[in-house]
C-alpha cells in the first residue's frame, strides 16, 4: 500500500469527500481544505507528497496558492495536480507555467485522478535519472554530454536546439510542458521565441525522428509532451 500524504484542495465538500473516499481507498493518507489561506497553511506545517489544488477558489484561488508554493523554496518540488473547469485553457496554461506537474478537468473519473496522481509521484521518485548522461527510449537512445542522439544505433543530424528539446522532452516522458516552458528549459528564461518558433522546432524534429516522431505528441491548446512509453 502507499503511504504518500496528498492535500486535496476544493470549496465544494461532495468533491472533496469524493477525493478522499477514492485516494483513501487507494492507500493514500489524505488531508483536505477547502480554501487557498487553509491550502498554504497546511503546506506550512506538515511534509506532503502532492497537492490536487483545485483552480477556482474563495480568497485566495488556486493560480495564486500553485505561484506561492513555487516561489518557497521548501514547497518548490512539491507536485501539484490542477483541477480545472472545462475550457480554461488559459489556466491550465498559467499553472503549467508556474510549474505545476499535471492537470486534470472537471467533471472528471476518480481512479483517472488516482492514475495520474500515481504518474506523478512515480516520475517525482525517479526524478534523478532525469540528470543521468545517458537515456534510453525504445529504439532510441540519448547521449547528453555529447549532445548526440541515435534510433536503433545510426545518429540522428540534429541542430543545438532541436537536441536540446528532445533532451528536455524525453527525460520526462508524459509530462505536459507549455510552448514557453521549453523554451526557459532550452535557452533560459526571458529567450525572445515566439510560439511558432517552437512548433517550427518540434516539426523538423518530428521529421528528423521519422517512425519515432510520432512519440512527440501535442497536447492541443496546451504544448508538447514526449510520450510515457514506447
Amino acid at each position: 500500500m502507499d503511504e504518500e500524504t496528498i492535500l486535496v484542495v476544493d470549496d465544494e465538500e461532495d468533491i472533496l469527500e469524493l477525493v478522499r473516499y477514492n485516494l483513501e481507498a487507494s492507500g493514500y493518507r489524505v488531508v483536505c481544505a477547502a480554501t487557498g489561506e487553509a491550502a498554504l497553511e497546511t503546506t506550512a506545517s506538515r511534509p506532503l507528497d502532492l497537492v490536487v489544488l483545485d483552480l477556482m477558489l474563495p480568497g485566495i484561488d488556486g493560480l495564486s496558492v500553485a505561484r506561492m508554493l513555487k516561489e518557497k523554496p521548501e514547497t518548490r518540488s512539491l507536485p501539484i495536480i490542477m483541477l480545472t473547469a472545462r475550457g480554461e485553457e488559459a489556466d491550465i496554461v498559467a499553472g503549467l507555467n508556474l510549474g505545476a506537474d499535471d492537470y486534470i478537468t472537471k467533471p472528471f473519473s476518480p481512479k483517472i485522478l488516482v492514475a495520474r496522481i500515481r504518474a506523478v509521484i512515480r516520475r517525482r521518485a525517479s526524478a534523478a535519472a532525469e540528470e543521468a548522461p545517458h537515456v534510453r527510449f525504445g529504439e532510441m537512445a540519448i547521449d547528453i554530454n555529447r549532445q548526440q542522439a541515435t534510433i536503433r544505433g545510426t545518429p540522428v543530424e540534429l541542430t543545438h536546439t532541436e537536441f536540446g528539446v528532445l533532451a528536455f522532452l524525453i527525460r520526462r516522458p508524459g509530462w505536459v510542458f507549455t510552448r514557453s516552458r521549453i523554451v526557459d528549459a532550452v535557452h533560459g528564461e526571458n529567450y525572445p521565441v515566439t510560439d511558432r518558433s517552437v512548433d517550427v522546432q518540434i516539426a523538423g524534429l518530428r521529421k528528423k525522428l521519422g517512425d519515432l516522431g510520432r512519440y512527440i505528441e501535442t497536447v492541443r491548446g496546451v504544448g508538447y509532451r514526449f510520450r510515457e512509453r514506447p
